[in-house]
């Protein structure tokens, strides 16, 4: 074989094995870059070629959430600059971690504390309100909730089935809705129509984006009222501003927990998001005396506060247990919203948007406790259902001055042992 003809072979192979080699690279460069979760906003409603730019950068979209013009994708950290640089592009920010926002405590006392019980004697249970929970899902199938489950969807999983897997949303699902059939207990809109809207996961940990997809559901499918029993301390950004305040003005009152990171004297202002947001009612715990628990969330933002103390409620599998926890509490005032619609409130602007009515009947009507007046603690006071909701029936006389106490319910199975559910950081 001539020197020619061996040099171009070893050339050859050289070449080869410097392609193959490249390939190789190509691979593991192309496996491993750092991956991360993103909310890119547009200055115009996404569509196909907003989710193909997301494609060209070598991400993947999770949610195209045209109710505020984003998209919520995973991409690689290196295409961010690409990103921005794109006219269309006007922001990109994290996609930010929820959480559940309970306490572990162990006992229980009842939803007839803010009086709702006298509300069902009157014969207003809230009947047809439409309540979405946005949280762990809820499980349908249990006995004091099917009743009540009218559908949702699954925004961890990206399917129909909003089962709980954690058993957050069920508690919360229970304090609003719970059947009135005198076993278990009962919640305090026990006629509602119940929404499961599964943002956060079996560890009780959630996306942002999965957030606002789900106040986006809400819009599109007509729910009167969101429980929010979950938040973050640091601000999740404008974008997931914008989808509450979106959908107030589309006539959803939003209820949501004040967190779980005050202290002992109420100092500075712990309330978390998306309570703090003007367009969310922002409710704080109280124990069965009526004191705010150290851990409660307190800042200007709190608006009312509701039971929040050894709280006990439907769990998966169709128990009962008890929670602690402003998560516990908001679901007492998401509740008695229903109330308040269910008996007929006037709409007072002539907008067709019912919320400042609402929320003034609750705030109008709370029971004033610490300060005089509106305070960081517990805001206008404690949300109480026998002043707030009007009745569809007259109720039965009581003594002047007296407010009915209607015992705990005491039937079904209670779980005695404290119900385990970390307090997560937000």
């Amino acid at each position: 074989m001539g020197v020619g003809k061996v040099a171009r072979k070893a050339l050859l192979a050289v070449l080869i094995t410097a392609l193959f080699m490249g390939l190789i690279g190509a691979g593991v460069s192309a496996s491993s870059p750092e991956m991360v979760e993103v909310i890119v906003a547009f200055d115009h409603e996404p569509g196909p070629a907003e989710e193909a730019l997301i494609a060209e950068v070598g991400g993947e979209v999770k949610h195209s959430l045209r109710l505020i013009r984003t998209v919520a994708a995973r991409i690689p950290a290196a295409a961010l600059q690409r990103l921005r640089q794109n006219p269309g592009v006007v922001g990109i920010e994290e996609d930010s971690d929820v959480f559940s926002a309970d306490i572990e405590l162990d006992n229980s006392w009842g939803v007839n504390r803010i009086a709702a019980g006298v509300m069902h004697d009157a014969g207003n249970k809230g009947t047809g309100v439409k309540i979405a929970v946005i949280d762990s899902g809820i499980d349908y199938n249990h006995p004091d909730l099917a009743a009540n489950y009218a559908g949702g969807y699954d925004f961890v999983n990206d399917d129909d089935d909003p089962m709980d897997d954690n058993g957050h949303g069920t508690h919360v699902a229970g304090v609003i809705a719970a059947i009135d059939d005198d076993v278990g207990v009962v919640g305090v809109a026990p006629e509602v129509r119940l929404y499961a809207l599964k943002v956060l996961n079996a560890t009780g940990r959630g996306r942002a984006s999965d957030v606002i997809a789900a106040v986006e559901w809400c819009i599109a499918n007509g729910i009167q009222i969101t429980n929010n029993s979950y938040g973050r301390y640091t601000d999740p950004g404008p974008v997931y501003k914008a989808a509450f305040d979106k959908a107030y003005a589309a006539g959803i009152l939003n209820i949501a927990s004040a967190g779980n990171r005050g202290n002992a004297l109420g100092f500075g202002d712990t309330v978390s998001y998306p309570a703090t947001l003007d367009s969310v009612v922002a409710v704080a715990a109280v124990d069965t005396n009526d004191i705010r628990p150290s851990w409660s969330g307190a800042g200007p933002d709190i608006e009312v506060a509701a039971p929040g103390v050894r709280i006990n409620s439907t769990l998966p599998g169709g128990g009962y247990g008890v929670k602690s926890g402003t998560s516990m509490a908001a679901p007492h005032v998401a509740g008695l919203a229903a109330l308040i619609i269910a008996g007929g409130i006037a709409d007072s602007n002539g907008n067709g948007n019912i919320n400042d009515e609402v929320r003034e009947r609750l705030t109008t009507t709370a029971a004033d406790v610490g300060t005089v007046g509106r305070d960081a603690l517990y805001g206008y006071g404690i949300a109480r259902a026998g002043e707030a909701a009007p009745v569809l029936v007259a109720p039965t006389p009581s003594a002047p001055g007296d407010v009915p106490e209607v015992p705990p319910d005491s039937g079904g199975t209670i779980n005695e042992a404290p119900v385990t559910t970390d307090l997560l950081p937000f």
